[in-house]
């Protein structure tokens, strides 16, 4: 045994002496396996970084063969190396890239390279490209690269840089491309950065740069591509800036900038593309950009700029995409616009525009989508607005007239219809059968007359119809409008339909049926079982008569069922009780008779969901009579028995009462109120009155965290919450909500304030009418909208743990909790009350967050890095629109995965939206990485999503 250990490390011994003389004549492969030592490589991905047994016999570069290492044509010198998109990790000391005298090209991008970018890189003086774009490098930007005097690429996309933008930059006389977008970098950006010769591509968006943008940045003769949004400067656009005579491509979009905008932009003859959206820019949009020939697409909205749209855009031959909404322009759309020969997309919503649109819209065979929502047009569509595809049509909230244009009737390609809040008149011309990839109708708030059409369930991928408020409509629902195989929304109230519900064989996807206020009759079809993803059926003020199916109760998804103001008799089915979805059940003003069964939820619905049913009895009504005689032969003991039991009950019910009036008032103390911007100065007892009110209040919260709607003093509409707390701890809780209703966020849902005492709370939050994601999720959204929705839930954490100090950890972040307004807008709710219960615990809302040295608490840092993961979760449901996507996530490939989103989302094979949709899905994974140390900030994520260069809205 002995001999063969000796025989083992005589062999080791000879094979290191052997690699160490074949190294010593092969630096290169020496420093690269140096390299290797210092990298995370979990693929493997530099397996074959090897040097074989035996000597280097055609002193050639053993590292030649190696995977992304390129060296010239005789194999003795190293000029590339590119380890990109091999999932390295680790830090970088550097010391190796000496070696490198000859290199040329280095790239690592796509990769998690942490730490401070080596010093040592900068000894590549010979190297023109250099790329580290899609790392986590972090801290300073290192002085030295002015000694890369050869550069032509510098590429640094997508890092954790931070302090101020590297100066000496400007030094690199052949530079090209200059991409320090999405990291951290601070400050103003330097006025030297004027002064570069050759540049053709600056990329700086996405950083925490202030200050005024350089007017010379004028200077920039040669480049052809800047990005320099999503920032927050200050000040105005330099009118300079219009001398950039190359310019191909300006963005400068969510950066802050005000006034107006320089007419000497008009001077960019060359320019193709001008981003200026979500800015706070005012005046007039200038009449000189007729000059800018080439402009294909322009989007100025989300500003404050007023006037009209210039008579001149009519020469802009080019134009593809003009986008002017959410601003307080006005006058007429000039009739050039609508003959525009490339125009494909006319977005001028939310602002003051009126008389008719163009009569020759669409004519031009190219036009895809408008939306000229929120205006004041009137007249009616133009007649060709179809003739070239369109896919989208927005009109809502206008003043058009008249019968829709029969071109729409027979728009195969039309995907989305909104038409609502219009005068529109006549039949509803909709032919379904030829509509094939229509998924969304909102016809609702017109005139329409005629009926619903009949060949609806034609519409194969129909997902929202909206009929609603339009009361001449009347007609029958039609026979197979439940078969429609993807309906989600089904809403035709208020519009005088008369007949019988159709049946139920097939409504799978149904999850809205909203009826009321019509003349429907009969009963409700008992293959109602079928709708199992129903989630809110309401049939309200109608004439349907017959007895409450008991299959309701079984839906498994149900949580509305307004059968009030109809002619329902009969029991309520008890079945109802052991429903765990219900919220809101009401039978009110029918003929119901019978007991209220005594489940629980039952009684959480109130006074309200029962009364004008003489016949019902029972909690929360009067509680039914005793069919028990009084009278017999012992008649007289009886009778003495129940006036002593009735005496008893009215002691109990004036101890009842004294013992009410008591908790309301405390038992140390009056009822309190505090208020916070948005609500009247109301009193407590302002607001403890209105919950006395079956009108004012659907349930006042019996239950400690409960939460239902009410309606205050002047009318407003609120949201309630009932906690219940020791006396002990109401004051430690009561300055932990004063800490929560100043925490005011575009995406946070507004505490409006709570009326107290030592024992009791009522919590007033801001009603959001639209319900919440966990009702919607499985809708059916566009791109866009989806990623509107992860932009703003993410905006609203990120401000929670980052903009609060000390930082508030929602707790419990699920479909649920993120609420809707009328807008469709998203709201986090129910952030930061699952610490109210650490009260009871007698920790104040200090120590709860912070540890006697400052820091946060590590339970609380817990909770943060939780809250990223269940944000990374939801960005999976959106994605997927299912409600438990997690499984999906580990059980397929990522490419699997990827193909199936982009066919939900309905991208094509050259979408470029796939690539959006691949980042997304990429910061979701980050996100729900199983190391909590891995996961990223909110933060960063928030950056990663908005450093995308799409133009949302």
């Amino acid at each position: 045994m002995e001999i063969f250990h000796c025989l083992y490390f005589g062999v080791l011994l000879a094979f290191t002496c052997i690699v160490a003389v074949v190294l010593a004549d092969d630096p290169y492969s020496e420093a690269l396996l140096s390299l290797k030592s210092e990298l995370i490589d979990d693929d493997n991905s530099l397996d074959d970084w090897l040097v074989p047994p035996g000597g280097n016999t055609e002193e050639k570069v053993q590292a030649c063969s190696w995977s992304g290492v390129k060296c010239d044509k005789n194999s003795t010198v190293v000029v590339a190396l590119d380890l990109s998109m091999k999932n390295l990790g680790g830090e970088l000391t550097g010391k190796q890239f000496g070696v490198f005298a000859e290199l040329v090209d280095l790239n690592l991008s796509y990769n998690s390279f942490s730490g401070q970018l080596p010093l040592g890189i900068f000894n590549l003086t010979n190297l023109k490209s250099f790329d580290i774009s899609r790392n986590n490098f972090s801290g300073r930007f290192p002085g030295g690269i002015s000694s890369l005097r050869n550069l032509v690429v510098l590429d640094a996309f997508s890092n954790s840089f931070s302090g101020p933008l590297p100066v000496e930059v400007s030094q690199l006389q052949y530079l090209k491309v200059f991409n320090l977008a999405g990291s951290y970098f601070d400050g103003p950006i330097p006025s030297e950065y004027g002064s570069f010769k050759s540049l053709e591509f600056i990329h700086l968006a996405g950083n925490s740069l202030s200050g005024n943008i350089p007017p010379e940045l004028g200077h920039l003769k040669t480049v052809t591509h800047m990005e320099i949004g999503y920032n927050s400067y200050e000040g105005s656009i330099p009118w300079q800036m219009g001398n950039m005579s190359e310019l191909q491509y300006l963005d400068i979009a969510g950066a802050n900038l005000s006034g107006p905008i320089p007419k000497q932009l008009s001077n960019l003859t060359k320019l193709e593309s001008l981003f200026l959206f979500r800015n706070q820019l005012t005046g007039l949009v200038p009449w000189e950009f007729r000059q800018i020939v080439p402009l294909a697409s322009l989007d100025l909205s989300d500003n404050q700029l007023s006037g009209p749209l210039p008579e001149s855009f009519a020469e802009l031959k080019n134009l593809k995409l003009l986008s002017l909404m959410y601003n307080e322009m006005n006058g007429t759309v000039p009739p050039g616009i609508g003959q525009l020969p490339s125009l494909e997309t006319l977005l001028i919503w939310n602002n003051f525009f009126s008389g008719s649109l163009p009569n020759d819209l669409g004519k031009n065979l190219k036009l895809k989508w408008v939306d000229v929502s929120t205006n004041n047009f009137i007249g009616s569509i133009p007649p060709d607005i179809c003739a070239g595809g369109l896919v989208k049509l927005i009109l809502f909230s206008n003043n058009f007239t008249g019968s829709l244009s029969p071109s729409i009737s027979n728009c195969s390609s039309l995907v989305r219809l909104r038409i609502e809040d219009n005068s529109f008149s006549g039949e509803i011309p909709l032919k379904f059968s030829h509509l094939p990839d229509i998924t969304y109708v909102d016809l609702s708030r017109n005139k329409f007359t005629g009926g619903i059409p009949t060949d609806i369930s034609q519409a194969s991928r129909l997902q929202y119809f909206n009929i609603s408020n339009n009361p001449g409509l009347g007609g029958m629902i039609p026979a197979k409008t439940w078969s429609s195989p993807l309906l989600q929304n089904f809403s035709a109230s208020a519009c005088n339909i008369s007949g019988n519900l159709p049946p139920f064989h097939s409504c799978k996807s149904v999850s809205v049926i909203e009826l009321r206020m019509n003349n429907l009759s009969g009963s409700v079809p008992g293959d109602v079982s079928n709708c199992q993803a129903l989630g809110k059926m309401d049939l309200a003020d109608n004439k349907f008569t017959g007895h409450i199916p008991e299959d309701l109760a079984s839906l498994p998804a149900l949580s509305v069922l307004d059968l009030s103001h109809d002619n329902f008799s009969g029991p309520i089915p008890p079945k109802f009780g052991a429903s765990s979805s219900l919220v809101l059940l009401n039978v009110s003003f029918n003929d119901i008779s019978g007991s209220i069964p005594s489940n629980n939820v039952f009684k959480l619905m109130g006074t309200s969901a029962y009364q004008g049913n003489p016949k019902l009895c029972g909690a929360p009504l009067e509680p039914c009579s005793a069919s028990i005689s009084i009278f017999g032969s012992e008649g007289t003991r009886k009778l003495t028995w129940i006036l002593l039991l009735c005496a008893g009950v009215v002691v109990f019910i004036v101890a009842s009462a004294f013992g009410i009036f008591y908790i309301r008032r405390g038992s140390k103390g009056h009822w309190k109120m505090v208020s916070f911007s948005g609500l009247p100065r109301f009193t407590a007892s302002d607001v403890l009155r209105s919950f006395s009110s079956t009108e004012s209040m659907e349930a006042v919260p019996p239950e400690s965290n409960s939460v239902c709607k009410a309606v205050l003093p002047t009318g407003i509409t609120v949201s309630v919450k009932k906690i219940e707390l020791e006396a002990k701890t109401m004051k430690k809780a009561t300055e932990f909500m004063t800490r929560l209703g100043v925490a005011r966020h575009k995406n946070l849902i507004r505490l409006l304030g709570f009326c107290y005492n030592k024992q009791l709370a009522y919590v007033l939050y801001d009603y959001q009418p639209n319900g919440n994601l966990a009702e919607k999720i499985t809708l059916k959204r566009d791109w866009v909208t989806k990623y509107k929705l992860v932009i703003g839930i993410a905006r609203g954490l990120c401000f929670l743990h980052h903009d609060c100090y000390p930082a508030i950890p929602h707790g419990d972040l699920k479909l649920s909790n993120i609420l809707f307004d009328e807008n469709m807008e998203p709201y986090l709710a129910d952030f930061g009350f699952k610490y109210l219960v650490e009260m009871t615990k007698g920790s104040s809302p200090a120590t709860i967050f912070m540890g006697e040295t400052g820091e946060l608490n590590s339970s609380i840092k817990e909770e943060l890095y939780m809250d990223v993961y269940r944000f990374g979760e939801i960005i999976l449901q959106i994605l997927t629109n299912l409600a438990n996507a997690g499984g999906t996530i580990h059980s397929k490939p990522k490419e699997v995965l990827l193909r199936e989103i982009y066919s939900e989302n309905q991208t094509g094979s050259t979408d470029s939206t796939q690539e959006e949709i691949k980042l997304v899905l990429e910061v979701a994974l980050l996100c729900i990485k199983s190391r909590p140390s891995d996961r990223p900030s909110m933060e960063d994520a928030l950056k990663l999503l908005s450093g995308m260069k799409s133009q949302r809205k």
